[in-house]
């Protein structure tokens, strides 16, 4: 096994695939915390249907980068839903699912319309569950990545303090005179570049599990906020990594694999926080 793991190691792809996998589990670790804690778990899964629209409308209009299109959608999306989802009328989560749920159907329907492609339902899988897209990387997406993970991290450092007064009592940071609605908004405009990124890893239905199950497993273990994000970013590369080795070595769907080995450690760790009850 060991003998064929590093045979497909000689292969470029699957080090892009390593990479871009470690790195985009690792950001979104570090706001899924964030989100778990201020219920905003269900924005990485509509904002993923909207990304999955744009996506299709980017492959209609043949873009040589889907990313041109697909990454000013979901941030203007994301910025939308932020604005719009304390209106009385319709409230956040009503019209999150509204959106997204049309943004999945407006997605599938132009690819069945316009698409050129002779084998509409291998794209849309593709598109769906990341089953072949990571393993389709070039170097251009590597790199990529790698830069606006460092801008993820970079935030995340830089306005850890604000970030963590956000997310535990939002009224009391206004209060002291921190611009919460500034924060949440470069939050959302985060998790949106993230969750395009996560695009090519797990596929847009699979993404919501990227940022909740690494943030759910640490705080079966720890308490405190900084304890738990180190933990949730641990635990969210491990799985990734584990998830691609076995995907590559088994043959199985990427995103799936790595689902569920995400699955599993939540599993693990709630089994892990019984006993340290217990005892």
């Amino acid at each position: 096994m060991i003998e064929k793991l590093m045979l497909y190691l000689e292969y470029p792809f699957v080090v892009y695939a390593l990479i871009v996998g470690v790195l985009i589990a690792f950001c979104s670790s570090l706001l899924g915390v964030t989100l778990v804690l201020k219920r905003f778990s269900f924005i990485g899964d509509g904002l993923s249907h909207v990304a999955f629209g744009a996506m299709a409308v980017a492959s209609v209009l043949n873009f040589t980068n889907n990313m041109l299109l697909v990454l000013p959608f979901t941030i203007i999306s994301a910025v939308f839903l932020l604005k719009s989802g304390k209106n009385i009328k319709v409230k956040g989560d009503a019209l999150m699912a509204m959106i997204s749920v049309s943004s999945l159907a407006f997605g599938y329907l132009i690819m069945n319309v316009f698409s050129a492609s002779s084998n509409i339902s291998s794209d849309v899988c593709t598109t769906l569950f990341g089953s072949t897209s990571i393993l389709t990387l070039t170097a251009f997406d590597v790199f990529m990545c790698m830069g606006l993970s460092v801008v993820v991290v970079l935030f995340f450092i830089l306005f850890y303090n604000k970030i963590f007064a956000v997310t535990f009592d939002e009224d009391f940071s206004k209060a002291v005179g921190v611009n919460a609605n500034r924060y949440n908004l470069m939050i959302a405009i985060i998790i949106a570049v993230i969750i395009v990124l996560a695009m090519n890893l797990v596929g847009s239905l699979l993404i919501s599990a990227l940022v909740i199950f690494p943030a759910l497993c640490a705080m079966r273990l720890f308490k405190s906020f900084k304890a738990v994000t180190i933990c949730s970013a641990f635990i969210s590369v491990f799985c990734a990594l584990f998830g691609i080795i076995i995907s590559i070595l088994a043959g199985t769907p990427v995103g799936s694999t790595i689902v569920f080995v995400d699955a599993v450690m939540f599993i693990l760790c709630y089994i892990v926080s019984i006993i340290k009850g217990v005892v």
